[in-house]
């Protein structure tokens, strides 16, 4: 069966990689075992935020009384949350099968595996049928990884162990829970269960949580959630894991947390593994698919988008790499660029951030001048929240008077970040930024406050 375009994997990538294909007019055919989403929307990013929501309307209602609105008796239906989270996955997913098939994208739910090229094109095993196609995508995503920590492979099959895909189907919330990791997965997921009553300890390598986000924010964000009862073990290192505990290296000494269940959570690999990438000799590097800027691989007409990568691994990211993957398909000229992917932490408040931080402006050597803002000084903001403690931070080049990066900690700003994202995306300068006209009273006005203290 030949086709235009085969792609191999129905994550973010894959799925619009698809649409926009379809809709150019290309004959398409999309394989895949899962259902159609991947990660993100089938056991990341959007069943998270079912349960963060769910969170955030819970802790808004018990603190309701700073702002003349009393309840009583508030908890978490845990069993609800997940009902929920299922049926908006469902929503979602049914909407792109939908989609895809009113585009005519032949979906072929089962595992691909590349075979090889022939006449038609790249060939790709499915299901016992073989798909050619002059094109390739892959697309296949990303996975949990693994580390070779004694006994978490024997209680990851025990059910005492987790990894974000079964943190989301959990029927009860643990008493005790244990992560590892204080990356954006694991301190969201702190988050949700701290809200839902759980004992929290969040176990992590490094001395800063939130990996590669700006330094103050992160350690707001820490103390904000110390004071909600969530415990950080920093720079401490998982040794083992046992029935009932994570035993960890602090100080030079062993310690032992007990839990109900533990939830790891320290990276992410590219899913290159049992797909036949040598059969063509796709070139990899460190697990991952080596790509340029115009998403193609070592091969002519094989691309590849999405985390399988490695560059970025965030679905928005993925968007746009597919995009970027047909243009050049399709021989219209486009290319990636990596400076102005915005990061988002769901928490409560949330953290985002684009561009250069503070830190590694001052390890490139970047003459900048850095001004941090209070929230304070957003008339919504201080309506909205009493007694917050919220911050944006801005990175300006100094010689050429552009914007560098934007970081905030705040409600809303995963909601504002593109609009930063677009000034430092643009190169735009200072001058120019502050002709912006921004809606009053808004949070978003913060950015204009913070141009405006400069």
């Amino acid at each position: 069966m030949s086709y235009d375009l085969v792609v191999l994997g129905g994550g973010p990538a894959g799925y619009l990689a698809c649409e926009r294909a379809a809709h150019e007019g290309l004959k398409v055919v999309l394989i895949e075992k899962r259902n159609v989403g991947g990660v993100c929307l089938n056991e990341g990013c959007i069943p998270s935020k079912t349960f963060l929501y769910s969170a955030k309307l819970k802790d808004g209602a018990e603190h309701g009384d700073k702002y003349g609105v009393k309840c009583r008796g508030i908890e978490i239906d845990h069993p609800a949350v997940v009902a929920r989270k299922n049926k908006v996955v469902k929503t979602l997913t049914g909407g792109i099968a939908s989609m895809l098939k009113g585009l005519k994208v032949e979906w072929v739910k089962a595992a691909g595996v590349i075979k090889g090229k022939g006449p038609d094109g790249y060939e790709v095993e499915a299901d016992g049928k073989v798909y050619a196609a002059k094109r390739l995508l892959i697309a296949t995503g990303s996975e949990a990884a693994m580390p070779p920590i004694d006994g978490l492979r024997e209680q990851y099959e025990k059910g005492f162990a987790l990894t974000n895909r079964e943190i989301l189907d959990i029927e009860a919330v643990p008493k005790k829970l244990v992560v590892i990791g204080g990356g954006v997965i694991g301190l969201e997921m702190a988050s949700y269960f701290n809200s839902a009553g759980s004992e929290v300890t969040v176990i992590e390598m490094l001395e800063q949580i939130g990996g590669p986000i700006d330094a103050d924010i992160a350690k707001l964000l820490k103390k904000n959630y110390e004071d909600k009862g969530i415990t950080f073990k920093m720079g401490c290192r998982v040794t083992r894991i046992e029935n009932g505990a994570v035993v960890y290296e602090e100080a030079g000494k062993q310690q032992k947390a007990e839990c109900d269940k533990t939830l790891v959570c320290i990276g992410r690999k590219a899913n290159t593994q049992g797909i036949g990438l040598e059969s063509i000799g796709v070139l990899t590097e460190r697990g991952a698919v080596v790509t340029d800027e115009r998403m193609k691989t070592n091969l002519p007409e094989v691309y590849a988008a999405g985390d399988v990568n490695g560059k970025s691994m965030l679905a928005h990211t993925a968007y746009r790499e597919a995009e970027v993957a047909i243009n050049n398909m399709l021989g219209r000229k486009d290319k990636m660029k990596y400076n102005a992917i915005p990061g988002v932490i769901y928490t409560n408040p949330e953290v985002a951030g684009v561009g250069e931080t503070e830190q590694s402006a001052k390890e490139k050597g970047l003459d900048v001048t850095i001004k941090k803002v209070p929230m304070q000084f957003a008339g919504r903001y201080v309506a909205e929240n009493e007694g917050g403690n919220g911050f944006i931070k801005i990175i300006v080049d100094n010689k050429w008077n552009k914007l560098l990066g934007v970081h905030m900690i705040t409600n809303y700003s995963s909601e504002i970040i593109w609009g930063a994202d677009a000034l430092v995306d643009k190169e735009m300068n200072i001058e120019s930024i502050k002709k912006i006209v921004f809606p009053h009273p808004t949070v978003s006005e913060i950015i204009r406050e913070a141009i405006w203290q400069l």
